[in-house]
């Protein structure tokens, strides 16, 4: 056989195995379901900048993807009317755990806790702060502290120091009369 033939079966053999390695593809950041969603809230919010419900609910969409970079740029970026928003604050956090910034995270809702304290007084706090958002907060407030207090900064990374800043933040003493 020459050396031709013997290009030839090389040449062969190659392009045999290009084609069965095909190519390969990344996984989609967001699935198909959610991305055709996740487009819609995201040209509403591109609509109206200065609506905090649109940024709300974008950045919530995102933390359902578990996209939770993509929340934190969305807050971080947003026009000052939305970003200060309580409600917009409370997710925020919620994206700065999921992001592994507990410290930071605590800051944020330390903040939505201090603006809708009035409710606990009978005095109007800002819009958005209700009682559930107010629980909420001061719940989340107790299990990030806790969790900075045991230097758990990536809740995901340390998921057994993260219960036990949960169980140490959730205890509950219960009284019984005689």
């Amino acid at each position: 056989m020459g050396l031709r033939a013997y290009g030839v079966v090389v040449l062969s053999m190659l392009t045999g195995l290009w084609i069965m390695s095909g190519t390969q593809r990344e996984r989609p950041i967001l699935a198909a379901i959610a991305f055709e969603a996740v487009r819609a809230l995201e040209a509403n919010a591109a609509a109206r900048p200065n609506d905090p419900t649109a940024t709300r609910t974008l950045a919530q969409a995102y933390l359902d993807a578990r996209q939770p970079g993509l929340a934190v740029a969305l807050v971080e970026a947003a026009a000052r009317t939305a970003s200060t928003d309580v409600r917009v604050r409370h997710v925020y956090a919620r994206a700065l755990v999921d992001e592994g910034r507990n410290g930071d995270a605590l800051a944020v809702e330390a903040d939505v806790v201090a603006a809708c304290k009035p409710l606990t007084d009978g005095v109007p706090a800002p819009p958005g702060c209700d009682p559930v958002l107010l629980a909420s907060s001061m719940r989340r407030v107790d299990i990030l502290r806790e969790l900075v207090k045991l230097g758990v900064s990536d809740t995901l990374a340390h998921p057994e120091m993260s219960l036990v800043a949960y169980q140490n933040a959730t205890r509950e003493a219960r009284v019984t009369l005689q």
